[in-house]
Parts: structure tokens; sequence; C-alpha cells
């Protein structure tokens, strides 16, 4: 599912417009990232949770030649799925 089928399935099981949730989803988007950016996570119970992770400077190898290449410290993004999430997803 992409963005654009999101919007449809919300708009539909919503009865909104597709405007509106298109700017609902966008917004809650902006909202989950400023929060993982100014208070390092955000947790939504029984879905998941969302949150930067800090990743160590490392030597790596170019796979063409095989030469180290420092790869400097980095923050990323990072999600951890709820329980309630995992039991959907788990089979059977």
């Amino acid at each position: 599912m992409n963005k654009g089928e999101l919007i449809e399935a919300v708009a539909r099981n919503t009865g909104e417009s597709k405007a509106l949730t298109a700017k609902m989803i966008d917004e809650t988007l902006d909202v989950i990232m400023g929060g993982v950016v100014t208070q390092g996570k955000v947790q939504i119970t029984g879905f998941g949770t969302f949150e930067g992770r800090d990743r160590k400077a490392r030597t790596a190898r170019n796979p063409q030649t095989g030469a180290p290449v420092y790869v400097p410290a980095t923050r990323v993004p990072a999600f951890k799925a709820g329980q309630n999430f995992k039991d959907r997803v788990k089979p059977g």
C-alpha cells in the first residue's frame, strides 16, 4: 500500500473527502516526525514507537575495491512495533 492508497482507504472508511484525509495524514506524519526530532520518541499505544537512534562511527569497506571507508556517527529514524501490531501481523 502506498500513500495514495492509504488516503483512499481512510477516506472510504471514514466517509471524509480525500483532500481532508490527505491533509490529516500529512499533519499526523509531520507531528510524529517533529516529535521524534524534539522529544526523541513518539509512542502510540498498541501501534508502536517511533524514535531516533544513534549509530556509532565505524569503518566500512568499499565493495568494489575493498578499501576501508570511514562512516561518521549519525542519528537514524527507527520504529518498533507494539504488541497489538505484532499480534495482528502474526499468522494463525
